[in-house]
């Protein structure tokens, strides 16, 4: 099948005019933003539908770019140099901040943001899951119900759009449910008048509702539109849009979340893993990754072009992704200093702004023999404790002594220097001994001035699948070596992903029992899925987040030998102790929200 193109043009967004969004739920859904849309001419043929339509991909977040500087790695894997970012706030236990707090992609109103405009297509600015999951579930309502009104269209452009418009309204619930728990499900387009009284249902009703959505998107979708009749008007372009691989994608995640021992616990009272949804989640993932290795429609990123799935520098501004990412969101080009205000040093970049790797966190990775640093028979030498680890090490984590820069005109700033009194081991560089370089490579710096650089987190890739897999596997049918029927073990899940990054298989200690595995697996997703936004979501639905292990926040002091420039009296210190209580397991909802009426209640401890 031929290859989805990876031009810069991703969508015609067309914008319609729609009136300012309020504050609760109940705002956003019974709004009538289609009240100065001549339903006859909007939802007349494809054209005009798919413009429609096309709001719902406007409202898909990207974490990364909800202001200049965001911060969207929650657990325990950065901590900034800054005060008043969401993470800090989150570090001591205060979750109410996702309301209002600086970087955060959460935000209940991102309008009243200075620079905000939700529905552009030229801003990144202003977007959080709470608004535009809620109004993005209010388009595609109001889509659903106007599918009749399509008169002039193919029966395929019918199932398309009915599919795309399903697909949203279960993508955006499972992105609401998954931080605040169990929701009303609203199937239809409410007016104004409709009284809103619908009670909170449990994580597990609320989840099948949209399990409902996903099964009947994926039966319309087409697996590529660049094989469509509908799609020959954006031949090349269709990367993004939604097809039947995301479909079943995001069927299997919902699965899987629901099965999991925190959302298992909120609806069923059990804190462990429902076996029954694993099994189900296993088998939709098996039907991704069947039809992936058939077609060649997504894989794996070849190790050598590994970056090409988080940031590129092309000359036409190609869009992060490669082969493996399977669900982005839509891109708005924007310059090389923009990472930098999360990532970088304002050595070197533009902003006094850094999200350092914590020390405790960069112990996830193991060594290039495939074994855990703490296995004594991993060759892991405290004394020299950079060498010979994980090659996904060295495409992720900047340690001292590092080149950062091309351009020998950056000097002094061309090479890391972290140890105790370095030129970048200060409260306007780096405060933890570790920095990440997974979204920017060595020419995007104010001496190299990268230019046309693009970035983009990668809401749901392949490898994740095959992590979900395995996960799913081992607790629905029981043992690493179990499998979907017609599918590859959990093992060989695993595997596949080390493998391409040139990592043995997993030891046979790990593949003895389902709890070893498991084990080994959190470390998995802890290395391949770093800094992607997915830690803090894994750590809650395992019921960790305040599991002590996961809890502190250290930083590696060091000096430099001047001989042999590798590190000496290494010392790790606690930085922070993460604040997190059972009510940490979920975020609060506005208090505007939950006095609307009793049968919406506020979450656990807030």
């Amino acid at each position: 099948m031929k290859r989805i193109s990876n031009k810069k043009t991703i969508l015609v967004l067309a914008v319609l005019a729609f009136g300012l969004l309020l504050g609760s739920c109940e705002d956003y859904l019974d709004q009538a933003p289609e009240a100065t849309v001549n339903s006859e001419d909007t939802f007349k043929d494809f054209k005009s539908f798919q413009g429609f339509t096309e709001e719902c991909y406007n409202c898909i977040v990207d974490v990364s770019k909800v202001l200049y500087s965001s911060d969207f790695n929650l657990a325990d894997e950065t901590r900034l140099n800054v005060t008043y970012f969401l993470g800090q706030a989150f570090d001591a236990g205060n979750y109410g901040a996702w309301r209002a707090c600086y970087g955060s992609y959460f935000k209940e109103n991102p309008v009243d943001d200075a620079r905000a405009s939700i529905l552009s297509t030229t801003s990144f600015f202003g977007r959080s899951t709470w608004w535009n999951s809620w109004y993005g579930i209010r388009v595609a309502n109001n889509g659903l119900a106007n599918l009749d009104k399509m008169v002039n269209a193919t029966q395929e452009e019918k199932d398309i759009i009915k599919g795309q418009l399903l697909f949203f309204r279960g993508y955006f619930y499972f992105t609401l449910m998954r931080d605040w728990g169990g929701l009303p499900y609203i199937k239809k387009l409410l007016a104004a008048a409709d009284e809103m009284k619908y009670p909170r249902l449990s994580y597990l009703e609320t989840a099948m509702k949209a399990d409902s959505d996903f099964v009947e998107a994926a039966k319309v979708l087409p697996l590529n539109w660049d094989d469509t009749q509908a799609g020959q008007r954006t031949l090349g372009n269709n990367r993004q849009r939604i097809n039947k691989i995301m479909a079943l994608a995001f069927q299997g995640k919902n699965l899987l979340y629901a099965a999991s021992p925190l959302m298992n616990k909120e609806s069923t009272g059990s804190a462990s893993y429902n076996a029954e949804l694993c099994k189900k989640a296993a088998d939709v993932f098996a039907q991704v990754i069947n039809t992936c290795e058939q077609t060649g429609l997504y894989s794996l990123q070849p190790w050598d072009t590994y970056s090409d799935i988080f940031y590129r520098v092309t000359p036409n501004y190609e869009i992060p992704g490669g082969t493996e990412a399977i669900f982005n969101s839509p891109y708005y080009q924007y310059n090389w200093y923009m990472t930098w205000g999360t990532w970088g040093l304002s050595a070197i970049g533009q902003a006094a702004i850094n999200s350092g790797v914590c020390a405790n966190y960069v112990k996830n990775w193991g060594m290039k023999n495939g074994l855990p640093i703490s296995d004594p028979a991993s060759d892991y030498n405290p004394a020299d404790p950079w060498a010979n680890r994980d090659p996904r090490f060295y495409k992720t984590i900047v340690v001292d002594g590092d080149k950062m820069c091309n351009a020998t005109s950056a000097g002094l700033d061309q090479f890391a220097q972290l140890y105790n009194g370095g030129r970048h081991r200060n409260t306007s560089n780096n405060i933890t001994g570790f920095m990440s370089n997974k979204y920017w490579g060595l020419t995007i710096n104010k001496f190299d001035n990268g230019g046309k650089y693009t970035m983009l987190p990668p809401i749901l890739r392949l490898a994740d699948i095959y992590l979900m897999y395995a996960e799913a596997v081992v607790n629905g049918y029981g043992t690493p070596q179990g499998n979907s029927p017609g599918c590859i073990t959990a093992e060989a899940a695993v595997n596949k992903v080390r493998n391409r990054a040139t990592v043995p298989d997993l030891d046979p200690k790990f593949t003895g029992s389902k709890d070893a595995f498991m084990e080994q697996l959190i470390v998995e997703r802890a290395v391949e899925l770093s800094f992607e936004g997915l830690r803090w979501n894994d750590l809650r639905r395992w019921l960790r987040n305040g599991d002590p292990r996961y809890l502190d926040k250290t930083e590696l002091l060091f000096d430099r030998d001047p001989a042999t420039k590798k590190p000496i009296n290494i010392q790790e210190r606690l930085l922070y102790r993460r604040v997190v209580q059972d009510k940490h397991n979920w975020l609060p909802f506005p208090i505007n929200d939950v006095t609307l009426y009793e049968g919406f209640k506020q979450n656990p401890g807030w």
